[in-house]
């Protein structure tokens, strides 16, 4: 039971952000101060727990912990480039529409999966998935608030946005589950996130440590921001997803969309009608039809066999 707290844990962590972000842009600040400091702060975390984990290990798992190829790093930092991507356009996005249909885009990233599943490994999605992806697309439409008129125009900037972050977002989870697995967790999240660091700092140059953001009322919410976004969600991940298994992390890791619809709700007092919380479970079960179909199936064997 413990492992499911860890990860549900971790995903509700993720849904907070979108509220933090929007406080944050409420404060004056832009999407270079937000991404940036939650970068620099989150790998400076991170790097903290792998010098402290190290030192804290016997000798044979200190030397475990920092067991990585030059060639493993540079692979782990090109992989973490394309999380940096998902949270320069998933922010940028922020700016544009609001969180609650935000997440809602990003969560496109469960059927961009399987297409990308389906070209890269000539692997026909079964029908469990395509009923899936029937569903995603009904759910987005409802929880997009546009369906029953509650939002008064799209934003077409904000949905390409969003979208390219659920792209981006894809491409991280594809490329992060086949590189370096062998690399401890903790230290392959840390250099994953250095190398989002590194592509912000060039995109975005961190002015905001010469330009007195920090102590204006920054440093609050890049201090939120790295924690919940960046180190926790990966060590709970960590911890739990290989007890629980995939496929029942994947369903769990659903509980970031109602956290971040609810906290738009309740703290940035954004409108959410019922058509649009309709849309939000449909996506929901959407996202964990296929590991449901499955289990169902593999029950239905056993029962056979018996």
């Amino acid at each position: 039971m413990k492992y499911i707290l860890f990860v549900l844990a971790g995903a509700c962590s993720f849904g907070l952000l979108s509220t933090f972000v929007k406080k944050a842009y409420e404060s004056g600040f832009h999407v270079g101060d937000v991404v940036g400091s939650q970068n620099l702060f989150g790998v400076i975390m991170l790097w903290t727990l792998v010098f402290v984990a190290a030192k804290s290990a016997k000798q044979p798992a200190a030397s475990q912990t920092f067991n990585v190829t030059s060639r493993q790093a540079l692979s782990l930092m090109a992989v973490g480039t394309t999380t940096g991507l998902t949270g320069m356009l998933y922010y940028a996005a922020l700016q544009y529409i609001s969180a609650s249909f935000a997440i809602v885009l990003l969560f496109q990233f469960t059927w961009m999966g399987i297409l990308l599943e389906a070209v890269v490994e000539r692997k026909r999605p079964g029908k469990d998935k395509i009923l899936s992806l029937i569903i995603l697309f009904v759910g987005i439409i409802m929880a997009s608030g546009y369906l029953g008129g509650g939002q008064e125009a799209v934003s077409w900037i904000g949905v390409t946005l969003g979208l390219s972050a659920a792209v981006t977002y894809a491409f991280f989870i594809w490329f992060s589950g086949k590189t370096a697995k062998q690399v401890v967790p903790i230290t392959r999240s840390t250099i994953m996130l250095s190398g989002s660091f590194i592509l912000v700092m060039l995109v975005f140059p961190p002015h905001f440590l010469i330009n007195g953001s920090l102590h204006e009322g920054l440093l609050p919410w890049a201090l939120l921001l790295a924690l919940f976004g960046i180190v926790i969600p990966p060590l709970f991940y960590a911890i739990g997803v290989p007890r629980v298994g995939g496929g029942l992390a994947t369903i769990l890791s659903a509980a970031e969309l109602p956290t971040a619809v609810i906290m738009s709700y309740v703290v940035l007092n954004e409108s959410v009608n019922w058509l649009q919380w309709l849309g939000v479970g449909i996506t929901m079960f959407g996202i964990a039809l296929p590991e449901l179909m499955k289990r169902k199936k593999s029950q239905s064997e056993i029962v056979c066999t018996l």
